[in-house]
């Protein structure tokens, strides 16, 4: 089927998207993805077949029903029916009413062909389907047949229960299945938030059934869900970005399935802040958990690796003119040396003066108001603290030493050897010379050198800036003297002060900014 989509804000001739079978609308709350949903729906006229659980499963009405719609059909159905009346409040209840009529009917008309000696074979009707996948999807579910009510049962229980003690997720499967078979033919089905009610471990393969079910029709999914946009295999995704209610126009993109999009600009598109692409996960990582309230003007994306937040913000930058957001990353430092650093936040990656994330809840600022905060002395708090930092680098200096020559060595071996050589010899030879070009011995007694002049001038700045110890947090005793059980008790303590907008907050979020070099 050919979709015209919506007028265009820019005056352009509206999208055309031809012989499509899915097509996803995903934007930002507020900018107009409803409204575009039902200029669609108007647009396609009586081709236009609109569905929704979160609608279907509590009262509702509706004085003009789309043509062909369960509603319409319900009530076409109540109109052929006086002396039966029903008075289902809820578009799932309606459904079922009309499945059952049509089961009745499907039934009668075997029956007279029956009396009439006609060989006909038994009837499948809708409901049939809609029972038989639905116990596919749920396998240890039964629906059964009593005195004309249809009860339900699990697997291991005796006792059966009516449609209305179903979950919302059962019920919204249910729903689902028997409304995409009630579609006109090649129809345009519209469903609004797919995702709701429905687990996600079922969800792209519910709707797989369902598109196969349907294969004369097109499934165009209004969705907040990233993770279903993105498992629709012939899908063209139309990302809405603001609408002109003067002009009933919108400013939209259409993305082939052809561009190869990551989960990263897919789960962004519809956010209106720039991006901030972190290390980590969402989960368990120190730095999802304090960066958000760091850079609350950023939406924050964590990525896993530091190399993946590298490439993404690249390849978010090249397509900077598609989804025309603002993106910058954070990696730690870890072993990086000062051309690496520079080399990186010219290229809008943000690197602070600290080794790693921990580093930077053991800032001299951060330490000192999380003191104040707690009513210690932090003139007693921090000295303490810095000179136990600088005891543990003391006794670790030559193995930092050693990591960091081993982490340059490595950089150094890998830029060398990507390059052209004419042949083998001339690898091997080159291969020969790289010791003695790089000096490993020589950078290892220079970094020793730095370490021991930071050692002797208590220079804690710099310690955090070279020392990759995660288990300093918990040796360090900072937790102790400023108050908390344990190293975690002192790092939810610190994201609790952030989280507040008190002199403690604004002076831990003004350390960790200036360790990255940006100004309050």
């Amino acid at each position: 089927m050919d979709i015209t989509l919506p007028k265009r804000i820019d005056g352009k001739e509206p999208e055309v998207l031809h012989d499509s079978r899915q097509i996803t609308i995903i934007g930002t709350n507020g900018a107009g993805k409803s409204r575009f949903c039902s200029q669609l729906v108007e647009d396609l006229g009586d081709k236009a077949y609109r569905i929704s659980a979160l609608k279907a499963l509590f009262p509702s009405s509706n004085p003009n029903p789309l043509p062909g719609s369960i509603e319409d059909l319900f009530n076409r159905m109540n109109e052929s029916n006086p002396q039966i009346k029903n008075f289902s409040e809820t578009e799932f209840d309606k459904l079922f009413y009309v499945m059952l009529n049509d089961e009745m009917r499907e039934l009668m008309n075997f029956k007279a062909h029956q009396l009439m000696g006609e060989n006909v074979e038994f009837p499948k009707t809708k409901l049939d389907i809609t029972v038989k996948k639905w116990q596919e999807v749920f396998p240890k579910n039964k629906m059964l047949r009593e005195n004309g009510k249809l009860m339900f049962t699990s697997e291991g229980f005796e006792d059966k229960y009516p449609l209305r003690r179903l979950s919302d997720g059962e019920k919204s499967v249910l729903y689902y299945i028997g409304a995409v078979l009630y579609a006109m033919p090649d129809a345009a089905i519209l469903v609004d938030d797919p995702e709701t009610f429905i687990h996600s471990s079922i969800m792209r393969t519910l709707w797989n059934v369902l598109e196969q079910m349907r294969p004369d029709c097109t499934f165009i999914y209004n969705t907040h869900d990233v993770d279903f946009a993105s498992s629709r295999t012939d899908n063209q995704c139309v990302w809405v970005k603001a609408f002109d209610p003067e002009l009933k126009a919108w400013d939209y993109e259409v993305m082939s399935s052809s561009r190869e999009l990551d989960d990263a600009l897919l789960d962004l598109l519809g956010s209106r802040k720039p991006v901030l692409f972190i290390e980590g996960d969402d989960k368990h990582s120190i730095d999802s958990r304090l960066y958000p309230l760091i850079f609350p003007d950023y939406t924050i994306k964590p990525l896993g690796s530091c190399n993946k937040v590298i490439e993404t913000v690249r390849s978010f930058g090249d397509l900077k003119n598609f989804h025309m957001l603002e993106s910058r990353g954070i990696v730690d430092r870890d072993r990086r040396s000062d051309p690496e650093v520079e080399y990186l936040r010219n290229k809008n990656i943000l690197v602070p003066d600290v080794a790693e994330v921990e580093n930077l809840l053991m800032l001299e600022g951060v330490i000192r108001a999380v003191a104040r905060y707690k009513h210690r002395n932090e003139n007693i708090v921090f000295p303490k603290v810095k000179k136990r930092v600088i005891e543990m680098f003391t006794r670790e200096l030559k193995q930092q030493a050693l990591m960091h020559v081993r982490h340059r060595v490595k950089r150094d071996v890998e830029v060398r050897i990507d390059q052209k050589f004419r042949n083998i010899s001339a690898l091997e030879e080159h291969m020969v010379d790289l010791v003695s070009e790089i000096n490993p011995r020589g950078l290892y007694d220079q970094l020793c050198r730095e370490f021991h002049a930071y050692e002797d001038n208590e220079d804690y700045a710099s310690i955090l800036k070279v020392y990759n110890q995660k288990l300093m947090l918990g040796e360090s005793n900072v937790a102790t003297l400023c108050g908390y059980k344990s190293k975690d008790d002192y790092i939810r303590g610190v994201l609790n002060i952030l989280k507040g907008n008190t002199e403690y907050s604004r002076a831990i979020r003004k350390a960790i900014k200036e360790c990255f070099r940006i100004e309050e």
